[in-house]
């Protein structure tokens, strides 16, 4: 997975912060990889069990849910 460096940085400014170093971006940029891969499969899980190929935002929002 690829999340952009440049949106993470301005979330993290958005937040507050006045300077963010790269390291800190990265280490954010690897967390929400992490989460996003579990909840994908556990959204793809939910999709399969509705017999279908195809994941829905209801599915997203359920495994988010139920994380």
């Amino acid at each position: 997975m690829a999340i952009p460096k440049a949106p993470v940085n301005r979330i993290i400014k958005d937040a507050g912060a006045e300077r963010v170093s790269a390291e800190a971006v990265d280490a954010l940029v690897a967390y929400l990889e992490e989460d996003a891969a579990a909840i994908s499969k556990k959204a793809i899980e939910y999709a399969k069990i509705a017999k279908r190929q195809t994941v829905k935002a209801d599915d997203i929002a359920l495994a988010i849910k139920n994380e």
